[in-house]
């Protein structure tokens, strides 16, 4: 974006059990991009991460914490943390992972991108970007995902399901986030789906991501299941809007 504004941005990191991983993450950003504040959203964890974030944000004007009461999924939480980071005036809002999958050293790649977009998304699946440490399994599963999306719903962008990326203020408020309902980990798709319908731009970039080293991962068998069907839902709805324009132009 443009550096002749100085563009106020927070990256929103939503926490559960994150204890071994939140100091390191929340060191390395603040490392890389001192510029960048943060915002931690963290859903009662019972492993301390909450206590964790409020030492950091104690210790770091830059650095701010959102305690929510329940554990209520990956949407919910980012929902909470992009309306408060709206209500504070913050221009770029951004989100990414706690566990070190997301390379805070990559965040600038992402940041200068959105000079010519609505959305920036840290993307695994187009030219120069990879997974590291993944089982086969899981990699064939979120690349055959991707792929069913784009097939579903007609999108173009490579991997909707990827969590580390940056939008405009003016995106947000644009894609009307009081009408989301996405709770879990197919809140990135339903996002992205909403920038792209929206007319607005979204561009991807190449990231290295990194399975976690400690902690364990929140994607399980059921969560990829229901992320499939909501999916195939909204396709089902796209295609039923197309055969009704397709209709009344005939």
């Amino acid at each position: 974006m443009s550096s002749e504004r100085p563009w106020r941005t927070v990256m929103v990191i939503p926490t559960y059990n994150e204890a071994e991983n939140l100091e390191s993450i929340v060191q390395r950003l603040r490392l890389a991009q001192p510029d960048v504040d943060i915002l931690v959203v963290d859903d009662n964890s019972p492993d301390g991460t909450g206590a964790i974030a409020d030492r950091l944000a104690g210790q770091d004007p830059a650095v701010s914490v959102l305690h929510r009461t329940d554990k209520a999924g990956l949407g919910a939480a980012y929902l909470h943390g992009f309306a408060v980071a709206l209500e504070r005036g913050y221009d770029v809002i951004g989100e990414m992972d706690a566990d070190g999958s997301h390379q805070p050293e990559q965040l600038g790649r992402l940041l200068s991108a959105l000079e010519g977009a609505d959305l920036v998304i840290g993307s695994r699946y187009v030219p120069g970007g990879s997974v590291v440490n993944w089982p086969t399994r899981r990699l064939l599963l979120s690349r055959g995902g991707n792929l069913y999306v784009r097939l579903l719903l007609g999108l173009k962008v490579r991997d909707a399901t990827a969590g580390f990326r940056v939008f405009r203020r003016a995106t947000l408020e644009k894609i009307q986030l009081d009408q989301v309902e996405s709770a879990g980990y197919v809140f990135q798709t339903d996002l992205a789906y909403r920038t792209v319908c929206a007319g607005l731009r979204v561009e991807e970039v190449p990231i290295e991501f990194v399975e976690r080293v400690r902690g364990d991962s929140k994607m399980t068998g059921q969560v990829a299941s229901e992320s499939l069907k909501k999916i195939t839902r909204w396709g089902l709805q796209e295609r039923r809007k197309q055969l009704r324009r397709l209709a009344s132009r005939s």
